[in-house]
């Protein structure tokens, strides 16, 4: 409910996107640049954070899996009595809000409550990864559907929910989140689950940062594969034939070898 005598304020739920600080959108940005309060989360580019005001409060409020991290019941709390102090709050989200984001419970705590909200999409980690490491979910005359879900159980640190197994059997590509952990164990799955232990499969890690790699391999091999590289989390598994376009289309990792060349005097 709104309190009477005090100004009303809104909350402004923007997905940040996948990890370059210059792939938010001009939406999201202009509302970063009115935030009173933000409330970000891990990964959060600093030179993003830079374009908010000076004054703006800042709030960490990231979630690591195996780390410290603020409970959703605490963010959704200061989202709410921020908004109430009339301020204008902008919760600040990798990716997409509504995609594995948790965006839509912010969202739906806001509405219960009564407080003015909107939601700005954000360009998704998969979607940048797969731009970033040369990967079309979808191609002509190889793939025309595509599939996410996540292997992250309920809380951290619970074997994977596995319940979408047989998905993949039905999509041509299967983009997985938040199934690092798990890598040797989700390929085993698929292969159980009627999947040739050939099928093409890329890991992406550090989506469209400086930092990105991208591992290629198959089901039977990806995860000595990502073993051997130690990629760091975060990380993406695209499963499908698309994958194999990579070497052809990288355009990022060519770029990245450029930039490495000695200059000559």
């Amino acid at each position: 409910m709104k309190h009477p005598g005090k100004p009303a304020g809104k909350v402004f739920i923007i997905g940040a996107g996948p990890g370059a600080d210059d792939l938010m959108t001009l939406r999201g940005l202009h509302a970063l640049q009115q935030a009173e309060v933000i409330l970000y989360d891990a990964l959060m580019p600093a030179k993003l954070l830079e374009q908010s005001p000076p004054s703006a409060e800042r709030i960490y409020v990231g979630k690591r899996c195996s780390r410290h991290s603020t409970k959703q019941e605490e963010i959704t709390r200061l989202i709410l009595a921020k908004a109430r102090e009339g301020k204008i709050v902008v919760r600040l989200k990798g990716g997409d809000p509504l995609i594995f984001g948790r965006g839509g419970e912010e969202a739906l705590a806001c509405a219960e409550a009564g407080v003015d909200f909107e939601i700005i999409p954000g360009i998704s980690a998969v979607l940048g990864a797969a731009a970033f490491a040369g990967i079309p979910l979808t191609h002509r005359g190889i793939a025309s559907s595509v599939a996410f879900v996540t292997a992250h159980g309920a809380r951290c640190g619970e074997s994977p929910d596995l319940s979408w197994i047989n998905l993949a059997k039905a999509v041509d590509t299967l983009v997985i989140f938040m199934g690092s952990a798990w890598l040797g164990r989700i390929a085993d799955a698929l292969i159980e689950s009627g999947l040739p232990g050939t099928r093409p499969v890329a890991v992406v890690s550090n989506a469209t940062c400086e930092s990105q790699v991208t591992v290629l391999g198959t089901l039977d091999s990806i995860a000595e594969q990502v073993a051997q590289a130690g990629l760091d989390t975060p990380m993406l598994i695209i499963v499908g034939e698309v994958t194999r376009l990579s070497d052809a289309l990288n355009w990022f990792k060519r770029q990245q070898a450029a930039v490495r060349l000695p200059v000559l005097p």
